[in-house]
């Protein structure tokens, strides 16, 4: 009988999508389903990108160079440059999303069976890129207490071996929303400096925080080489399914190696370079709006989540995803539940179990993610589910 590899059979499922089947199942039932599950956002898409593809002018859809269109790697400079972020078109590899990004970083920077630490809960992909590139995870726990902040640097020092290669941060942080602060990233920083390790950095969630800036990794100093920076436009320009990322470092050696593999899958699609390139003339107020209309949305769900018996949401400082501490035992069941057996007036509501966020077996059994990307209605929606469901589960946790 044929066999699918190791590495297929390690690869988990998303715990974002793994319950699609049971929200389209109560969909044919003609119920509502209100999918706070995945980050995907009902900002419309700037009309700029979308006239960019549909005024396109060729008569033979080519091949890009495979760091993607100079004048858009070029643009991408001049806009890294308006965040503080200093680097030249040659330091830009365009991908095919932030997904390939973090695979480049992973496969460029480690070898097989190298380690990367990572706050958790991390998106969960990660582990996907990880068994992808035959690699190892290894998580450090982040807690819902203190709003999921950075552990102490002690902790990392305890998980560093002869087989540390790298840490990995998302800021701010996907799934809880956190913004590491300037003092947190200088603590990385020294930590890095001290074991000689690559510092890779996913943001793309950069425009969106809420109480104070971003704090990039490409802003710190005296750790150039070190620094990987993982970007995307999907949702920054609610662009998800464009499929355009970047991976940005000032260590020309790394550049040199990571467009070998960019070689390899020839180019990142041309048409949707277009868009991402269009993006970067918009308005500067653009930002401010569409930050304004997440704030105005987190606002609420946290609002909502902490007037409801026994559950818990800390204020996250940007992105658009919440987690919250439920009176439950068990996300996973719990989530497919109101999928599978709950109603309140023909409406459910979907989320993601916390556990596929923690690399640590038993983590998240109680917290589940939200993504506020739904309009407010919708959210006041959810939430009048959510409130119902949990008054009458029947595994509810006192």
């Amino acid at each position: 009988m044929l066999q699918i590899s190791k590495r297929g059979e390690a690869m988990p499922a998303s715990p974002i999508r793994k319950l699609v089947p049971y929200a389209e199942a109560a969909k044919k039932k003609g119920r509502t389903v209100y999918h706070l599950n995945i980050g995907q956002p009902d900002i419309e898409t700037p009309k700029q990108m979308r006239d960019a593809i549909h005024n396109a002018d060729f008569k033979i859809l080519e091949y890009t160079h495979s760091a993607g269109l100079e004048s858009y790697r070029k643009k991408l400079a001049i806009y890294y440059k308006s965040v503080g972020i200093d680097v030249n078109h040659n330091e830009i590899i365009i991908t095919t999303g932030g997904s390939e990004a973090i695979l480049f970083g992973f496969m460029a920077c480690l070898d097989p069976g190298d380690e990367v630490i990572i706050p958790e809960p991390f998106y969960a992909n990660y582990n996907g890129f990880a068994i992808a590139a035959g690699i190892n995870v290894v998580p450090i726990t982040s807690h819902i207490n203190n709003g999921f902040a950075l552990p102490p640097i002690e902790e990392f020092e305890k998980k560093i071996t002869a087989k540390t290669k790298a840490i990995v941060i998302c800021n701010p942080n996907n799934p809880t929303g956190y913004n590491y602060s300037e003092n947190e990233m200088q603590e990385l920083k020294e930590i890095i400096l001290k074991h000689n390790l690559y510092l890779f950095a996913d943001e793309a969630y950069r425009e969106f925080t809420y109480e104070s800036k971003q704090y990039s990794a490409m802003h710190l100093t005296g750790v150039e080489n070190n620094v990987v920076l993982m970007d995307t436009i999907s949702k920054r320009y609610s662009a998800c399914g464009a499929r355009i990322g970047a991976f940005v470092t000032k260590n020309k050696q790394l550049i040199d190696a990571t467009m070998k593999f960019a070689q390899m899958r020839l180019c990142s699609p041309y048409l949707e370079q277009l868009a991402g390139e269009a993006a970067i003339d918009l308005p500067p107020d653009y930002f401010d709006i569409t930050k304004a209309e997440y704030k105005k949305r987190r606002d609420l769900i946290v609002k909502r989540l902490n007037a409801m018996e026994d559950v818990y949401c800390p204020n996250p400082g940007g992105a658009f995803y919440a987690m919250a501490k439920l009176p439950i035992d068990d996300s996973d069941a719990f989530c497919q539940w109101l999928l599978e057996s709950f109603e309140y007036n023909n409406q459910t509501v979907m989320l993601a179990p916390a556990t596929g966020f923690y690399g640590t077996k038993g983590l998240g059994l109680q917290e589940v993610r939200l993504a506020y990307v739904l309009n407010t209605d919708d959210i006041n929606k959810a939430m009048d589910c959510l409130e119902q469901a949990l008054k009458i589960y029947p595994n509810r946790k006192v």
